[in-house]
């Protein structure tokens, strides 16, 4: 994968992380929020974050250095 593709992949991934963490924060102030939802959305939360660091390193890997 080419550094453009693991960059295009990575602001992808951070366009849902936004999303998700919209949602989260109208869960927060919603009167009678999810708690259920909220979790889900925590665990997706971790799951793009972790997902948007490995697009980052093939990125930094496929530029050709630990810059």
């Amino acid at each position: 994968m080419s550094t453009d593709e693991s960059l295009t992949r990575a602001e992808q991934l951070l366009t849902r992380v936004e999303a998700a963490r919209a949602e989260l924060e109208q869960l927060s102030v919603g009167e009678g929020g999810s708690p259920e939802r909220a979790i889900e959305l925590l665990g997706e939360l971790s799951e793009l974050a972790k997902a948007v660091e490995e697009e980052l390193e093939k990125a930094q890997r496929a530029a050709g250095g630990d810059a």
